[in-house]
């Protein structure tokens, strides 16, 4: 999936996130986390794009319109800055295909005939019904 716009690299902030693990001591797989944070206003994205990615639901994205991605399951710090870049793009990528819009399409004669068809059928059964059960009482 590539888009017709490319993210600048200059747009997105990444900053390492050093922890430790119980006792002190560095863990490799935690000391090489990645955060990236992306402004989605101060992009040079299109205005419909900024917006839908305003507008939709995520949880790596803030209220004020800024999207996180954390990622750390590299033991290598360019792998994880490439995972966060990569989870970024596929991010954007989806709400820049343009939702498709399913054109109203009018029924065709011959379905329109089997239905008034149907309805008919029933109507003469509920009918015949009712004329069975006066007969009777």
């Amino acid at each position: 999936m590539s888009a017709a716009f490319t993210i600048a690299p200059a747009e997105v902030e990444l900053k390492a996130i050093r922890a430790q693990g119980p006792g002190g001591q560095n863990v490799n797989k935690l000391s090489s986390a990645v955060q990236l944070r992306f402004e989605i206003a101060a992009s040079s994205l299109p205005p419909d794009v900024k917006q839908r990615l305003l507008a939709l639901r995520d949880h790596r994205i803030t209220e004020d319109g800024v999207v996180v991605i954390k990622a750390q399951s590299h033991r290598s710090q360019e792998l994880n800055r490439e995972d966060a870049m990569r989870r970024l793009e596929e991010l954007v990528d989806s709400v820049a295909q343009a939702p498709r819009t399913r054109r109203p399409t009018r029924p065709s004669f011959a379905s329109r005939q089997r239905r008034l068809q149907g309805k008919a059928e029933r109507s003469q059964i509920k009918a015949s019904r009712g004329r069975v059960h006066r007969s009777i009482w």
